[in-house]
């Protein structure tokens, strides 16, 4: 049980090195063959979300970077489930002037066991709070209280730069509580009664 929470937390621990390091492959590898990912911008595939960063990537700043905290994982025969405290950091403009945003939540994996080693099945993100701070001395503008509003607490301010650059944000994403972030555990939980199908049944 010991060397199964190491394996897995130590996948987690590379999941974040690989993305913000730009090793594409060697991310990709940590999820199995039907590997999903959900996030405020993208809802897929693994094979898509490694495209689309990999796409992306070459700016002189990151548009984002995640830092890591304690890691949680229980494990049920050969399915587990892990919870990471993370922090993101994301660089944007409003009004054409450079801001950060810094969010802060938890990523909730699934994951199998599968030939001696453990692959990610699915990864959601669970959004607590967030903060916008303007950059250069830019004076803070006035935000669209509509706008800003219809996104849950946790990642409204990210929401909001996310949106203002052209992506397209989704809403109603798990937060520290209410009934998305209950319909995620319980997804866990079907996820490590054995029951098949369940993380990748969320992403259709």
């Amino acid at each position: 049980m010991l060397e199964d929470r190491t394996a897995i937390a130590a996948l987690v621990q590379d999941w974040v090195v690989f993305r913000d390091s730009g090793f594409w492959d060697r991310l990709r590898a940590i999820w199995g063959p039907d590997g999903t990912m959900s996030t405020t911008w993208f809802q897929g595939t693994a094979d898509d979300f490694v495209a689309h960063n990999r796409h992306a990537w070459g700016a002189p700043v990151p548009g984002a970077v995640h830092m890591l905290g304690g890691i949680s994982v229980e494990v049920a025969g050969d399915r587990a489930v892990s919870q990471t405290k993370m922090t993101i950091s994301i660089r944007g403009s409003l009004n054409g002037a450079p801001c950060a945003v810094i969010c802060e939540g938890r990523f909730y994996d699934c994951w199998y066991k599968d030939a001696g080693r453990w692959w990610l099945a699915d990864r959601a993100v669970i959004y607590e709070r967030d903060r916008l701070d303007m950059l250069n001395g830019a004076p803070f503008p006035a935000l669209d209280a509509s706008i800003l509003d219809s996104y849950p607490p946790g990642y409204r301010h990210l929401a909001y730069v996310q949106q203002a650059s052209g992506a397209k944000v989704k809403n109603g994403l798990p937060g520290l509580i209410g009934a998305a972030v209950d319909a995620l555990y319980d997804k866990g939980r079907r996820w490590l009664s054995g029951l098949p199908g369940v993380a990748e049944a969320s992403r259709r």
